[in-house]
């Protein structure tokens, strides 16, 4: 028989209430870690500088979720762009809401939170789709007082089916991006930065490592990328065992219909010339605008002659 202590007694029901309500509390940034293996960027662009700016002239106007560290601290569930625009800003604490729990709650609180943003990277999706699909079979293996973060599968309805509905997309739909969490990361970039179209991706994910660095090196020495017919192509000649790097040569050397006469120049005579850690489309963007101002300098002298 549990007796009523003496702070029980004396207490009202709107004060007990009160105890078990959420707060919002600053808490010191350096008290707040990262989501682990968090799969959407943060970073310093055009849109977080303005925020940053926004900070520092308003504050944090919807404050973050957080939950508590066993070991002390706290680790940032919903907020981290709020957190680097809070940095940037110079403030050292932020407004946040402190709520325990499981590591499946929060994945998918974290998930949902990041998907409502208007530009998301395929990978980011890919990632976020995966983690938040592996915490939600989880969820239904073991119902919890958290289950309701996913609906229940009480209807007959797997996982991959709900998430279909609450991400607003096709269970195939949802697997495809799933399948490009398999790509080399190199490879994941170029579809990120659009050089390789999403379709192709899914198929070339299939390939092993191995095959995919062989056919990662033919495009970088070739400049060129599979269409989808291509990497099927490439995909099927894998299944069978039959994949090498001559092969992919071949496949991807190919004259595309319609296609247009490209310019090339040999990777070595300029790739000395940049920063090692330049994007493909970083190199193409610098000699297009070293083009344009030359361009111009030789059009200048022509009129001053």
């Amino acid at each position: 028989m549990k007796l009523t202590s003496v702070d029980e007694l004396f207490t009202t029901e709107e004060n007990r209430a009160d105890s078990q309500r959420e707060k919002v509390l600053d808490i010191p940034l350096s008290e707040i870690s990262d989501f682990p293996s968090h799969p959407f960027n943060v970073k310093t662009d055009e849109a977080m500088l303005e925020m940053a700016d926004s900070v520092k002239q308003y504050g944090v106007l919807v404050p973050s979720l957080v939950r508590p560290k066993s070991e002390g601290g706290y680790e940032m569930v919903a907020g981290h762009r709020r957190k680097k625009a809070s940095e940037l800003a110079g403030k050292e604490t932020m407004p946040c809401i402190v709520r325990e729990l499981d590591d499946d709650a929060a994945t998918i609180i974290m998930v949902d939170s990041n998907l409502q943003r208007e530009s998301i990277l395929p990978s980011e999706k890919a990632f976020a789709y995966k983690m938040k699909l592996e915490a939600m079979k989880r969820q239904a293996g073991r119902p919890s007082k958290n289950s309701a973060q996913v609906g229940s599968n009480s209807f007959g309805k797997e996982s991959r089916e709900i998430l279909a509905e609450q991400a607003g997309e096709s269970r195939n739909q949802i697997s495809r991006y799933i399948r490009l969490t398999s790509l080399l990361p190199s490879i994941l970039e170029m579809v990120d930065e659009k050089e390789i179209a999403f379709n192709p991706a899914v198929e070339i994910s299939y390939l092993s490592e191995n095959e995919q660095q062989d056919l990662y090196n033919t495009i970088q020495s070739e400049d060129c990328t599979p269409s989808l017919s291509q990497a099927q192509r490439i995909k099927k000649f894998s299944q069978e065992g039959r994949l090498n790097a001559d092969v992919i040569y071949s496949i991807l050397t190919e004259e595309k219909p319609n296609q247009k006469e490209r310019f090339h120049i040999q990777r070595d005579r300029i790739d000395r010339y940049f920063p090692k850690n330049f994007t493909e489309k970083q190199k193409e963007e610098l000699v297009v605008q070293l083009l344009e101002s030359w361009y111009k300098k030789r059009q200048r002298e022509q009129q001053e002659r």
